[in-house]
């Protein structure tokens, strides 16, 4: 039985691919050439054409947060819209919370 697959993302090019996982070896876009993320197992990636959404994923991978299955289920909640993002990154500057911690709030208080 072989490994399962992960997904890498290149935010450039608004493309997922679904590769084995390896550590150590860089993944590079078949399109572009540059390096892509490793987003997770549990990612599913929003329509090319949804400008807003790919930008929201582009701070949340920036920001070092992964899509991971967990023992529960999966990963949890991950913003989806550019608002969520900036509703978000105000609180943390407000309250001096991380900037990743922030970001998988699923409520603001």
């Amino acid at each position: 039985m072989g490994h399962g697959k992960t997904s890498y993302v290149c935010l450039p090019c608004r493309a997922s691919y679904k590769q084995p996982y390896d550590a150590w070896r860089e993944r590079r876009c078949p399109r572009c050439a540059r390096v892509m993320i490793h987003a997770g197992s549990a990612f599913a990636p929003p329509p090319r054409r949804d400008g807003n959404a790919w930008r929201a994923l582009s701070v949340v991978l920036n920001a070092g947060i992964g899509f991971h299955k967990s023992c529960c289920g999966g990963p949890g909640y991950r913003p989806r819209t550019l608002a969520e993002v900036k509703a978000r990154m105000a609180y943390a500057r407000r309250t001096g919370e991380p900037a990743a911690r922030a970001l998988l709030r699923y409520e603001l208080p």
